[in-house]
């Protein structure tokens, strides 16, 4: 699914948290790299619940503290990049339903994450778990040591799917690199099946030989056309033997941003990317961009 790059704007849901903090900063760097007008939604049921069980003083109290906690982030994204155009909204809803409903008609949404270091696996929230499951459209956690947040590397790392699945995670990737004129990083891990079946027959050569060159055939497929698009991007591709989770996980160190793609199918670990996603949005150095495939 092809999205606009200058009409939609970046939504970054706060609540004041010290994560959403650091998510408007990194929204609004971003915003301003690609031209982008920002949105800041802050959503609480708030209004349905507190108004009729505490009284209409307390439910006045609940909607000023909402506008302060959006005027607040609106304030602190104006003095980070002061010629981005930031729009704020207060809404009614649970937030994860009100960022799902934003992905339909934004570049993407950004969300935070809540602790520190291994705190952070316990910690990173129904709402951003909800939203990089089930959005349309992009979705970007952020999350990660201070140079990754702060863009330092110069990398953009992006974990190679199918070609048949990753072409918008591929589009989003070269998009990203461009925009920052750094280096995209294509990483493809792959492995030897331990048994034969229909799909893994024995090659007629060495195993491991075989899978290699069948992961950087994969990648020649998958980047031909972006390639050829974005041919300023300078583009740096590896096949890996082993786990794609440890390999993104690890490399991640040195990126500004890790890619990923996602089918929106269900599955045992929600719609799409799995075991190796889900370590990212938890465990990864740097802010994860979750890109969906729509069929």
């Amino acid at each position: 699914m092809t999205r606009p790059t200058t009409t939609w704007p970046l939504v970054v849901g706060v609540d004041g948290s010290d994560g959403s903090q650091r998510a408007v900063d990194w929204a609004a760097d971003e915003a301003a790299r690609h031209g982008l007008p920002l949105r800041l939604v802050y959503a609480s049921l708030w209004e349905h619940y507190e108004a009729g069980a505490f009284g209409e003083r307390e439910h006045q109290a609940e909607r000023r503290l909402a506008e302060h906690i959006v005027a607040a982030a609106a304030e602190r994204a104006a003095r980070r990049a002061p010629g981005v155009k930031i729009d704020t909204d207060v809404v009614p809803e649970e937030p994860a339903d009100a960022l799902l409903r934003e992905a339909g008609h934004a570049f993407a949404v950004v969300t935070g994450t809540r602790g520190h270091g291994a705190l952070t696996e316990l910690l990173l929230g129904s709402v951003g778990r909800t939203v990089a499951d089930h959005a349309e459209g992009p979705v970007i956690v952020v999350r990660g040591d201070r140079a990754g947040l702060a863009g330092t590397h110069a990398r953009i790392l992006l974990g190679a799917g199918e070609p048949g699945t990753a072409a918008d995670a591929v589009r989003f990737a070269f998009h990203e690199a461009e925009a920052r004129k750094c280096t995209l990083d294509v990483v493809r891990a792959w492995h030897c099946p331990v048994y034969e079946s229909a799909e893994f027959p024995a090659p007629s050569e060495d195993p491991s030989r075989a899978r290699e060159r069948q992961a950087a055939a994969t990648l020649d497929a998958l980047l031909q056309d972006a390639i050829a698009e974005h041919p300023r991007v300078r583009v740096r591709r590896a096949t890996v033997r082993g786990s794609a989770r440890r390999t993104l996980l690890r490399r991640s160190a040195a990126a500004d941003l890790v890619v990923i793609g996602a089918c929106r199918s269900t599955g045992p670990f929600g719609p799409g990317f799995g075991h190796a996603g889900h370590a990212l949005l938890r465990h990864a150095a740097c802010p994860v961009a979750v890109v969906p495939h729509r069929r």
